[in-house]
């Protein structure tokens, strides 16, 4: 009994909390420096409490992670030079024991072998090397037939010199080390799908490879790499390892590596780095297609900074002030919009790019950082970027009301649609805030007005032109029309009897007067007996 009454004094004292806050808490959780993701997964769980907030937890989950929340990504380098692995062949497939194997001799080679293999013969390059794994190695091959190779051929290892650092081709973008698991990817503008100087770089365990570093710039600045699960943080450890046999044949090109190990600290995010090389992005990422753009389904397509092509969809860029948060704001996009299963098919992406103020002076404007906001639909044959530009339209209306909370000065919204959708629209702090105050008072004025009008303290005159329409259409219909009170003013002359005068009877009663052109009214209060006769 006793520990019963102590159970409801807790749940009284301390209530559970409700879905609100265990949201605001889960949205607003920043994982820690050293933190590992599976760490900070249990966190997000233990954050969402013993609220209703467990039935949707899965599905905000997963949406936690459709932006960057860390203000750094994950990128892993797609291609190796895996022996066991059938595209690095001319024939797409793994030598068999009868095959002629040949590694082009001019050629250098870091190659990873996974399994025991047997082969009848093999041309290795001049400047190479073979990684083993435990149980992995070469054997004579006894010279017998197997099903699929009866007739051994000449099977080649394709040039590894072929993959580029700065081709967007070789590159997974995702927020953590599970969503590349889980082959979930971010989509990115294709600047920033090449590492940025705040990211980390994996190659993947149980592969080797070869990455051409040429760049237009001196450093490539990165956070940390890791390469066969050893993880650098620094450039001493890292310059280390690329000075080793394994690593000058992994590495070539005149490109540097820089790991900095440094995170972004602007709260309203940091710039990717990779401008200066952009031109060389597009020009590696269009090779294959002659350096030509695909052909676009929309009317206006647009460009956004830091991509090659044109898109169909929209771009929304964000001026900010000194409030302004890159979490906060990425957080609540999710919050509002990602979890709506009518824009479960949009794409969009987040980037800080240097752009010119939107001004109507005349004098140019240096470009100032601004938050970048591009949204596609899904890659379909039928991507139009109608449901993208529908999806930038609410998040401008919630600009609208409450962009001042999140420290959004600007709002600048651009759509792709059709040509009546390639419309700009700016929202400044400024204007928000005077359509507000401008309903407000125009609301009040008009309630003002009309309890004055109510309550007689104004007096509203009637046109002459209203009153002879009036007198137009008076039909006689020989009923008694109650007509409420006279007005001296505006009422036509009648015949009182003298009884009728009320107050004012005899000497001191109301004498209407009537002219061609108005009608006018004697007040007893100022007769011109006191003044005497004057001409005005």
């Amino acid at each position: 009994m006793y520990e019963e009454l102590c159970t409801l004094v807790r749940e009284h004292l301390k209530p559970a909390d409700g879905i609100v806050i265990s949201r605001y808490r889960f949205y607003t959780h920043n994982g820690l420096e050293y933190q590992s993701v599976a760490e900070f997964i249990a966190d997000l769980r233990r954050l969402a409490g013993p609220s209703k907030f467990w039935t949707v937890l899965a599905d905000m989950m997963r949406d936690f992670f459709v932006i960057d929340v860390a203000g750094a990504l994950y990128r892993q380098w797609i291609p190796d030079t895996n022996f066991n692995n059938v595209t690095n062949w001319d024939k797409g497939r793994i030598p068999c024991k009868n095959d002629r194997v040949q590694f082009p001799r001019d050629k250098s080679f870091s190659v990873f072998v996974q399994s025991p293999l047997d082969l009848m013969e093999m041309y290795i390059p001049l400047d190479g090397e073979f990684i083993l794994t435990h149980g992995a190695g070469f054997a004579a091959s006894d010279g017998q037939s197997e099903p699929g190779c009866e007739r051994g051929e000449d099977i080649i290892f394709k040039d590894p010199d072929q993959y580029k650092w700065y081709d967007p081709k070789y590159w997974q973008t995702a927020s953590s080390t599970s969503d590349l698991e889980n082959e979930n990817y971010l989509f990115i503008v294709d600047e920033e799908s090449i590492p940025c100087q705040h990211d980390d770089i994996i190659f993947r365990p149980g592969t080797s490879f070869r990455v051409d570093l040429d760049s237009d710039t001196q450093d490539i600045n990165v956070k940390t790499i890791s390469i066969m699960n050893r993880k650098f943080a620094s450039s001493e450890n890292f310059g280390e390892y690329k000075r080793s046999n394994t690593g000058k044949l992994q590495f070539h090109g005149n490109g540097s590596i820089a790991v900095t190990n440094a995170k972004c600290e602007d709260k309203s995010g940091c710039e990717c780095g990779n401008s200066g090389n952009l031109e060389r992005i597009c020009s590696n990422l269009q090779q294959e297609s002659g350096g030509h753009c695909p052909e676009l389904v929309c009317t206006n397509p647009l460009k956004p900074q830091g991509h090659c092509c044109e898109i169909c969809g929209a771009i929304i860029y964000l001026e900010y002030g000194p409030d302004f948060e890159l979490e906060s704001y990425q957080a609540q996009l999710i919050h509002s919009f990602l979890g709506l299963k009518n824009y479960k098919g949009v794409q969009i992406s987040m980037t800080k790019v240097s752009k010119k103020q939107s001004s109507k002076q005349t004098f140019p404007i240096d470009a100032v950082p601004h938050i970048q906001i591009t949204l596609i639909d899904n890659e379909t044959e039928s991507a139009i970027g109608t449901l993208a530009a529908a999806l930038a339209r609410e998040i401008m209306e919630d600009i609208t009301f409450q962009g001042d909370v999140f420290g959004i000065t600007n709002a600048e919204l651009q759509k792709s649609t059709n040509s009546e959708g390639q419309e700009g629209g700016n929202l400044t702090a400024g204007a928000i805030a005077g359509i507000v105050a401008g309903v407000i008072i125009a609301v009040l004025l008009m309630g003002s007005l009309i309890f004055f009008i109510i309550s007689g303290r104004i007096r509203v005159k009637i046109p002459s032109v209203l009153i002879d329409f009036k007198s137009y259409y008076n039909f006689d219909t020989g009923e008694a029309i109650d007509k409420g009170f006279s007005n001296p003013m505006f009422d036509p002359p009648v015949n009182l009897s003298p009884d009728s005068y009320g107050l004012y009877s005899g000497e001191n009663a109301i004498n209407i007067v009537t002219t061609q052109s108005e009608t006018n009214f004697v007040n007893p209060l100022f007769d011109e007996h006191d003044f005497g006769k004057k001409d005005c």
